[in-house]
């Protein structure tokens, strides 16, 4: 797991990859190991804690949008649920929109989807059919990185309606 500076890294479906590295401190140590959760076996990283830590947040928060000011973006989209925890400030800090991608069957509107493969199958999330428009530059925001399924997942449905994956975001990544 890697926590700090935001650096940049090339992501192979396009676009720079901003990750917290080994250089944050206050964050790592606000964010709490919760062992066998939600399964034995599986040790996960709450970030509810870092969330009530204003300074903690401040400095997630003014990170992000200090690595995306000036990149033109259009949309922030964030994946459910724990990317809705930064993408809105984000959003708001950069005077653009947010786009919130959910699970089969949780939004209102006419929607797409992508599937992407979990331990034990398969799992599909959704984006509202009007969200993006043709060539609207868009960075993606979610707490974690492990795989990169969902992230895969939302970057084709960006695609798919017209627009730019400029960028994906996360707080944590998993090794």
């Amino acid at each position: 797991m890697k926590f700090g500076k935001f650096s940049k890294s090339q992501n192979p479906g396009q676009g720079l990859v901003a990750r917290v590295l080994a250089t944050m401190d206050l964050v790592r140590s606000l964010i709490a190991d919760v062992p066998d959760f939600p399964k034995p076996g599986i040790l996960f990283y709450d970030l509810t804690t870092l969330l009530m830590d204003n300074s903690g947040l401040q400095k997630v928060i003014d990170g992000l949008t200090e690595e995306y000011q000036g990149h033109s973006i259009d949309k922030v989209v964030g994946i459910e649920s724990r990317g809705f925890f930064f993408a809105p400030s984000l959003a708001y800090n950069l005077n653009t929109g947010f786009v919130p991608v959910r699970k089969k069957g949780k939004l209102p509107a006419e929607t797409i989807s992508a599937s992407y493969e979990l331990e034990y199958g398969e799992d599909i999330l959704e984006m509202h059919k009007d969200a993006i428009e043709q060539d609207q530059r868009v960075l993606i925001v979610d707490d974690l990185i492990a795989t990169g399924g969902t992230a895969a997942a939302t970057a084709q449905m960006v695609r798919q309606l017209g627009g730019e994956v400029v960028a994906l975001a996360f707080i944590v990544e998993l090794e």
